[in-house]
Parts: C-alpha cells; structure tokens; sequence
C-alpha cells in the first residue's frame, strides 16, 4: 500500500486508508489535500481533458467546513474529506450534467443522485465533473462532444471509455477516487486501460437514481480506485436499498463457502487476444495457484455470442432512453419550420454520431417484422448466458479472464471502425448482461510497457468475495 508523504503539501500515491488515518490523527487537513489535487487539476488537465467543470471554489469551502468539524472536536465520518470526481451523467443539484453531449450541454441537475447525496453525508468532496463518451456509448472517451480525454499513462492512447475521464483523474492523480457508471465494461475497461481497479457492483446494489439512463436494464453506478481496499470502503458506503430506486437490493447477502476454484474460460473464447495480454494472464493464473486456488476450465457455450446479443438489446434501450431529447421538452431545441423541422434539427445538432448510430440500431431492431428476429432472440440469449453462470458457480467461486482484449489503443486507431471498437467489450458485456459483480485489476505481468487487466466475476452479491480475492492478488 502507497505511504503518505511526510510533508502535508504533497499526497502523491495516496490512498483512501492512508489519508483517513492521517486526518484523523490530525497530520494534514481536508483543505491541504483539496488545493493539492486543485493545483495538479489545473498543470494537467489542460493537456489530459480529464475534467469538464471543476468546483474549484465549492470544494475549498467544503474542505474548510471539515477542517472546522475537526477542530470541534467532532468524530471523522466514513469518507471525511476525501476528494472525488463524478462522472458527467451523474447528476449534482445545482451543476451541469451534460452526459458529454451538445444536447445537454446547458442542462443544470434539478436533483443529485442518491450516491452524491451519499457520498457527501459521508464527508467525501466533489472536486468536479468528468469526461465521457456521449451519453456513455463509447470506448474510448472520443465520442464527447468535448473533445477526447488522453490517458495519462501514454498521452496518444485511449484511457477508455465510457468513463475514461473517470479512470483518467484517479490515474493521473487528480482524485483520490472516482464514480463511473458501467453498461457494458465501461468501468473496468478504463480502469485496465489506465492500470487502476474499476468496480461494476450487482446490478441493483448501488442506486441508479439521478443516473442519467443509457440502458436501464444493464447500467450500473461503479467505482475507480487506486487499490482493491478503497473499492471496498466507498462500496460499503454507496451501497444498499434506495426507495427512489426500486430495483435496488439490500446488503444482507449471505457469503457463500469458499472452495478455492476458480474457473478459467477455454482457450478458445481468448482466440484475438494480443499476445502481451495473454502472457500476463497467465502470470496472473500463476499467481492465483501459489495463493491455493484450483483452476478449473468451464463451459459457457453462450459467451461467444455474449456481445452480439449486449448490442442489439442496449441499443434498443438507449433507442427508447434517448426519446426523450426531441427539441421539446429540455435539453437542445433548434428551431424550424415546423415541428417535424424542430425535432430533426435539434437531433441532428444535439447527438454526435455515434448517438445516432445506435439509436437508430436501436429503432430497427424493435420494429415490426424486425423484434423476434433480433430483440427476442437477444433476449433468449441473455437468459441462457445467466443459467450457464449459475451452473458454473456450483462448481467454482468466481470466473477470471482478461479484461479487454488488447491493451490501451491509440487515439483515432478505431474512430472509423465501430465494429472493432465495440469489440473492446467482448470480454466485459457479459457480467451487464447477467447483472453479476465484477473488478478489473491491474495484471501482475510484465510483458508490455502499457497495463493490462484481469477481470474476475463473482456470484450475484458476492462484491466480498471479490474484494478478498482482488487484495490477494495484489499483496502476494
């Protein structure tokens, strides 16, 4: 774990843990850690793009209440004084959420989300709004309507995406945390590519409320730390029933009994895989043996076809979601002659291409003559994929495999190929599409200077388990 550095002016490699037992003993102030990250937000962000809005002035207010709770006297709370960055389709009472598009550019949030209300009760500081692919349909943080974010590991890569300006501010150290929302990998992509852990809890642990919608039935408000014991700290604080949120479950999860197995995919389903991703997968299998677990292959007939199934049904859903904008109710309005002209144009001018690639996926595969063919049959799939896992999880705990195929690629290298960036989800999707919990770590191999990432998936809430195996792999 990362030490924090004598001097209370530089916080370099800080973590959650170190910084909490440093307040409390009174070694530093919220205020100290707030200018840090204020100070390196404005030497790199003009260079990175990590950060839409930064709340320079609300966060030092803030950070200066704390230091007062403190001085009175008062009991630190779970995440006091911890700066955090919120993904810009997380709504902020009072702040612009514009989910990375022109048609929402101009939106200021009514309300904030359950997990800001929370985090905020909690003591954590929001520094600002991040970066991400319009509407979270990306992956690679290209499709903002505001200009891609670098990756600050290799500033002529990719950091990911939808979230990529998320996992970019953890990475870059410009937040000691960060929340991203995940519909199809869009959390654990961006951690792999920025070599960070992504968190995409059960679906229904964390609230979705004041989450600006891409596929209801998939999205999922996750985390991007700096280590596995961060995750599990904001986890325990964002999670739990929200009666604004009816899908959402509570904590009281019974924790299964370990067998230490773990299952292994065929060799088959890594077919395209770089070669550097596959040498660090292995290093990590290796390292899994020495902590005593069993490997065992498993069969998942139904994962091959895991990612063609994703992109006809949240297609389909963002089709419906994205109704929603039409010149007339907020949002974007472009005037025309008529009304018909009004829609079109304020469509036209409002959603980037990608948007409108897949809303109009989305519309085609749910019209007539059209549904069964494709939606039913996705739906079929989807179901199939999850009694598959079901019977994998009688056999083993938990399921790891790559994160993404390739490591971070460069900027522009897949803009005209939507087929093959829609690909950095293929081993990703299938988690979304089950609703289960999975983490993205960075891989123990060596084998190329840009990280890579494994990803282990874990039984319906069973986050536990996979935070246990997560701090293992990491602390051999």
């Amino acid at each position: 774990m990362s030490k924090l550095k004598q001097s209370s002016e530089s916080f370099s490699g800080l973590t959650i843990a170190n910084w909490l037992a440093t307040f409390s003993a009174g070694r530093a102030k919220a205020s100290d850690l707030v200018a840090y990250y204020l100070k390196r937000i404005k030497e790199l962000n003009p260079r990175l793009n990590v950060y839409l809005e930064v709340f320079e002035t609300e966060s030092l207010t803030a950070a200066k209440e704390i230091d007062a709770r403190y001085a009175r006297g008062e009991s630190p709370r779970a995440l006091e004084g911890v700066p955090l960055a919120i993904k810009d389709n997380i709504l902020f009472e009072g702040h612009l959420s514009s989910a990375g598009s022109k048609m929402l550019e101009n939106y200021q949030a009514t309300y904030s989300a359950t997990v800001v209300e929370t985090l905020r009760a909690a003591g954590a500081i929001i520094l600002g709004r991040t970066n991400m692919d319009e509407f979270a349909m990306g992956s690679s943080t290209e499709n903002s309507a505001f200009g891609p974010t670098r990756n600050p590991l290799a500033e002529d890569r990719a950091p990911g995406g939808s979230s990529g300006g998320s996992a970019a501010a953890v990475a870059a150290d410009l937040a000691l945390f960060a929340l991203g929302s995940d519909t199809g990998g869009s959390i654990r992509q961006p951690a792999a590519f920025c070599g960070i852990v992504g968190l995409k809890p059960t679906y229904g642990r964390v609230s979705r409320y004041g989450l600006i919608a891409l596929a209801s039935s998939f999205d999922q408000i996750g985390l991007l730390t700096r280590d596995v014991e961060d995750a599990r700290t904001v986890f325990n604080v964002v999670s739990g029933v929200d009666g604004n949120d009816s899908t959402t479950i509570d904590n009281d999860v019974t924790q299964t009994e370990r067998r230490l197995v773990l299952g292994v995919p065929p060799v088959s389903l890594l077919k395209g895989c770089d070669e550097v991703v596959l040498e660090n997968f292995d290093q990590d299998l290796k390292r899994l043996k020495t902590l005593g677990y069993k490997l065992e292959e498993i069969a998942l007939p139904s994962w091959r076809y895991s990612l063609a199934a994703y992109y006809v049904i949240m297609p389909a859903e963002a089709s419906s979601n994205l109704a929603r904008y039409d010149g007339l109710r907020y949002g974007l309005c472009e005037n025309g002659e008529n009304l018909r002209d009004d829609y079109h144009l304020t469509r036209a001018a409002g959603f980037g291409r990608e948007v409108r690639r897949r809303v109009m996926i989305g519309t085609y595969v749910l019209s007539a003559g059209y549904y069964d063919a494709y939606y039913g049959r996705a739906m079929v799939l989807k179901n199939r994929l999850a009694n598959e896992f079901a019977t994998a999880f009688s056999k083993v705990d938990a399921i790891v495999i790559p994160t993404t195929p390739t490591p971070a690629f460069r900027l522009g290298e897949r803009v005209a190929d939507p087929v093959q960036m829609y690909l950095s989800d293929i081993f990703t999707a299938s988690a979304n599409l089950t609703g289960l919990p999975a983490i993205a770590l960075p891989s123990i191999g060596h084998a190329a200077e840009l990280p890579t990432s494994l990803q282990i998936i874990a039984p319906a809430g069973q986050e536990e388990l996979l935070f246990e195996l997560g701090q293992k792999h990491g602390n051999l």
